[in-house]
């Protein structure tokens, strides 16, 4: 699996962001759902006002008309031409509802509803007192004039964005205070760090001086195995204040790229590494070409000593550890306790941890994700639970 690269760093972790975005779809479908209602009842209620006002004019048509059916029927048969109008066209249906006479446009009659639309026509019925000339029934038809659809559809987006819009800003407002409370803990955290590391610099570089000065070949073997569990105990110290020193104090800082000896870098970092492996009994497998990198060299050593110490607090007791460098690849294999699939993505989250047994902050993969996106590198995790993990780095 791969973890794609990413420009720029996040104040907010991965978890903090699926969770500000479910807000936010759930807030904007909700939002949506308002719209689409207030917009339906509104398109609805612009219909009934259309077909009450056009209720009016044709009950005016219709009363006219019937005048013209009444005069028509008391001068059958000297008269026997049906009257007609330019502004409307009708038809007279019986008792039976069979058609006596019409000169509609469409046929399509219902019985059942006074006012109604049907193709590009409204239509009228009014069931008559007296039967003139044999009629139950009078339909007038005028045409489906939808000058009221256009205006509702225009007021309608014009609203609809309007207040859209005004929702939006006051979700974004929402999320805000959503996210607040996440950051403010961060910054605590931050902050709490940067001192934490201030305070630790003076008694662990006095432990580290101190363990390289003493004279291992005079002590009993009891007390050397002492020793280098205080060894293995700093050196492991000493990679999570360098990672707290890089993230608060010296990450602003800019020293000078310059062309580094990756093979060499490795062995210096093995070489340092080898107490904390001996201790869990890891072995080192190196397959090293010569590989030159311009870069960082603190940066680099960053990345290398995250990527080899998680290899060794990972692995298994007896485990093995391979490092692989060759043209634009830089791979390191594990034989440890691996982790699921799913995990993957986060493993690079800053203060995500997997394994609550395992000291440190969670910061040491995401140093190394901001590091390797700062010179156009990816990184590409592959791993099985309890088996193993492979890390592979491509620039």
């Amino acid at each position: 699996m791969i973890v794609s690269k990413n420009k720029g760093t996040n104040s907010l972790l991965r978890s903090e962001k699926k969770s500000l975005y479910r807000f936010l779809i759930l807030y904007g479908l909700m939002i949506m759902g308002i719209v689409f209602l207030i917009s339906l009842f509104y398109y609805q209620s612009q219909e009934k006002l259309m077909f009450s006002n056009k209720r009016a004019t044709l009950s005016t048509y219709a009363y006219e008309h019937i005048k013209k059916l009444k005069t028509l029927h008391h001068f059958f048969p000297e008269q026997v031409i049906y009257p007609r109008d330019s502004r409307y066209k009708s038809a007279i249906y019986d008792i039976e509802k069979q058609k006596i006479f019409s000169v509609l446009d469409c046929t399509n009659i219902e019985f059942d509803n006074e006012i109604y639309h049907t193709e590009d026509k409204i239509h009228y019925m009014k069931s008559l007192d007296e039967y003139y000339l044999g009629a139950k029934y009078l339909f007038i038809e005028i045409a489906y004039d939808e000058t009221w659809k256009i205006e509702a559809w225009k007021t309608i987006v014009m609203f609809g964005s309007s207040l859209t819009l005004f929702f939006m800003i006051i979700g974004l407002f929402l999320a805000k205070l959503f996210v607040r409370p996440m950051k403010e803990s961060i910054e605590l955290l931050d902050v709490f760090i940067k001192d934490t590391t201030h305070e630790l610099n003076t008694p662990l570089s006095s432990i580290l001086a101190n363990i390289e000065m003493i004279d291992k070949d005079g002590i009993s073997d009891d007390n050397k195995r002492k020793i280098d569990r205080i060894e293995i105990a700093a050196k492991t110290v000493s990679v999570l204040y360098n990672d707290l020193t890089y993230l608060t104090l010296e990450n602003d800082t800019h020293k000078k790229d310059e062309d580094i000896d990756l093979k060499l870098l490795i062995i210096d970092r093995v070489n340092y590494f080898d107490s904390l492996a001996n201790s869990k009994m890891v072995s080192f497998e190196l397959d090293l070409n010569n590989i030159n990198f311009f870069g960082n060299r603190h940066k680099l050593t960053r990345v290398i000593d995250n990527l080899i110490s998680n290899a060794i607090k990972y692995n298994r007791r007896k485990g093995i550890i391979k490092i692989t460098l060759k043209d634009k690849l830089l791979s390191i294999y594990d034989s440890g306790t691996g982790m699921f699939e799913h995990e993957i993505p986060m493993m690079f989250d800053r203060y995500k941890r997997f394994n609550e047994s395992e000291g440190g902050f969670g910061i040491g993969l995401s140093i190394v994700k901001k590091i390797l996106n700062e010179y156009a590198a990816n990184i590409e995790v592959t791993s099985k639970k309890s088996e193993w993990t492979m890390v592979e780095i491509t620039w």
